[in-house]
């Protein structure tokens, strides 16, 4: 098993995962700490070291408000069960999981961006561990990165020093750490030119980013997006925040140092983090991914549909329960001047489709998930523009146990594909662990091959996915088990997506 490995800075030591055949390096730094004059700055090289690094546990986490356990909070009750982990600034770490028995075996690569908002969350959530996909012979590498103000924090000052590299911190810490894995996988068994980036919720936001990023030309070969692909529909629908002029989220910056009390950059690297970060919270501002025409050239969702994105294969879903576009309306009547105001001439075929005795459920029938909108948007616009990469679609409704009855809530399938059930406090029963069986083959066939289908552990074929076409818009759904659904959209689905291409004079065919 290799359990030392030498990287470009140094001579590294791992230890044996659960499973000895897995050897888990954690904690190993891409970049130099992101302190001081590195503070909102560029990820910078990591420095070379002495000796033997042992890289045995978790760096600590990102700077972020601190998470308590709270019973009347799901998110914080499933996934904040160390509250006083540790936290710092000096954050830029990376873990490996790999399988390799020798450094020549160029075994396929999974690089994963947490989710959280871009405000918190980290690689040592447990849900997270590598291992059980590593045991399908993957080399599986999770990285952190610089979150809310340390990451994404604009300033004048800021460009004027590095204009090349402006903002949007937080993402370039994701690149450099995937042009890190790039350059040192071989030393674990992986091959560099076999890679897959993938996240969930804003990381599979920050996938989108990087997959449309004009700067991550071969970087990766494949691109794993859960209930990260979004764009707007109804009016009043919340949305993740986009900045799409540096001018506007610069001001931004502006505002919040004379929040802080400081009148320079220099001041405001010299403040503590701590403070830092508290008074950040104190602020509620929202700090997010910028339009920065560097690293980033616009709205990812709509690059994507232009086709300024790197044509590599697509695996995108969501759960049954999560992000629902909902008419923000009060009365029959304004939502009537809402169909109107959104569909012209159409709005009678709208309402149409809508409408019921019952006006709660007239809104009802009038909400679709956001995500599948944008991903039936997204295949649409693969094939009308001759694209025609290979998208496979999937839809997560298990049934998921526990006193709370939570259904398919976000983030509930992180469990599953990473087949980290075992981990969780909920009463996960054989289906479960059959399902999460089946999702964790099928990602791991997508990332060594761009194809999910293959065989199942058990010996027997998985059922068979099929790519999303115009002409077959179907996918995957994971429930009892995993089954390929050939149910057409809704006719509401149908409408808002034709829609969105009228509106936005896309071509349809």
């Amino acid at each position: 098993m290799l359990r030392i490995v030498e990287v470009e800075n140094g001579i590294v030591q791992g230890l044996p995962a659960a499973d000895p055949r897995i050897t888990s390096f954690k904690g190993i730094p891409f970049a130099a700490p992101p302190l001081g004059e590195n503070r909102w700055r560029a990820p910078q090289p990591a420095k070379d070291w002495d000796g033997v690094f042992q890289a045995y546990e978790f760096a600590p986490i990102s700077m972020q408000v601190r998470q308590e356990i709270d019973e009347k909070n799901i998110y914080t009750r499933e996934w904040a069960v160390e509250p006083d982990i540790a936290m710092d600034e000096d954050c830029l770490y990376l873990n490996v999981w790999t399988p390799a028995k020798h450094a020549d075996e160029k075994l396929p690569v999974y690089v994963w961006y947490f989710g959280g908002g871009l405000q918190v969350g980290h690689t040592a959530e447990m849900e997270f561990d590598g291992e059980r996909i590593a045991r399908r012979g993957i080399v599986v590498v999770t990285i952190n990165y610089r979150l809310n103000v340390f990451g994404f924090l604009c300033h004048p000052e800021i460009t004027a020093e590095a204009p090349e590299a402006p903002a949007n911190f937080g993402h370039l810490d994701q690149q450099a750490a995937t042009r890190w894995v790039k350059r040192n996988i071989m030393a674990f068994g992986g091959d560099p030119d076999n890679m897959t980036i993938g996240g969930q919720s804003a990381g599979g936001g920050s996938v989108m980013s990087q997959l449309t990023s004009p700067q991550n030309e071969g970087l990766f070969q494949r691109a794993i997006i859960q209930s990260g692909i979004f764009t707007k529909l109804y009016p009043g629908t919340s949305m993740p925040r986009l900045r799409s002029r540096l001018a506007e989220a610069e001001q931004d910056g502006v505002e919040f140092f004379e929040y802080l009390g400081v009148s320079s950059l220099a001041e405001a690297r010299q403040l503590n983090a701590v403070y830092l970060r508290d008074k950040a919270v104190e602020y509620r501002g929202f700090w997010g991914t910028v339009a920065d025409q560097v690293f980033s050239l616009g709205n990812p969702f709509e690059l994507f549909l232009q086709n300024k994105r790197w044509m590599v294969p697509v695996m995108f879903g969501h759960t049954s329960s999560e992000f629902f576009s909902v008419p923000n309306v009060d009365t029959r009547d304004d939502f009537k001047k809402m169909a109107v105001d959104m569909f012209g001439d159409d709005a009678d075929a709208f309402l149409a489709l809508c409408e019921t005795e019952s006006f709660e459920e007239t809104k009802k029938k009038a909400s679709v998930s956001g995500i599948e909108y944008a991903i039936r948007i997204a295949a649409q616009a693969n094939a009308d523009t001759g694209a025609n990469t290979p998208l496979y679609y999937y839809h997560f409704d298990a049934e998921i146990p526990g006193w709370d009855n939570p259904g398919t809530f976000h983030s509930v399938d992180l469990w599953f594909f990473f087949e980290t059930l075992a981990k969780c406090w909920r009463p996960f029963v054989g289906k479960h662990y059959d399902l999460a069986r089946q999702m964790c083959n099928y990602w791991a066939n997508f990332i060594r091959s761009g194809d999910p289908n293959g065989q199942d552990s058990t010996g027997e074929e998985l059922p068979r996915w099929e790519p999303y076409t115009p002409e077959a818009p179907y996918g995957m759904l994971f429930a009892d088990r995993a089954e390929f659904a050939t149910e057409q959209p809704s006719e509401i689905m149908k409408f808002l997506v034709q829609q969105y291409f009228k509106k936005n004079r896309l071509v349809q065919s």
